[in-house]
């Protein structure tokens, strides 16, 4: 029951990550490519910063929502099945 309960929590992290990080990856590399440009050109503006790395994240959302939404529905699918299985 214990190793079943452990083996849930790790699986629940591995998914929380593996959604998660698209838009990490995309804010990360926008931020790098805004730092990079703002070095070189000596702008130091505060909302060039900002803004790119939020339309990546919203893009990066809108385009792996579909993928996201099936990953959970399967994951919330197997937590379903496993409720009998859970002696309370």
């Amino acid at each position: 029951m214990e190793a079943k309960l452990m083996a849930l929590a790790i699986e629940t992290y591995k998914i929380t990550l593996i959604i998660s990080m698209p838009m990490l990856l995309a804010g990360l590399i926008v931020g790098l490519m805004v730092s990079i440009f703002q070095a070189t050109t000596q702008i130091n503006e505060m909302t060039l910063t900002f803004v790119p790395k939020i339309l990546a994240v919203v893009i990066v959302i809108i385009l792996t929502m579909p993928w996201m939404i099936n990953m959970l529905s399967e994951f919330t699918i197997r937590l379903i099945n496993m409720i009998p299985e859970f002696p309370f």
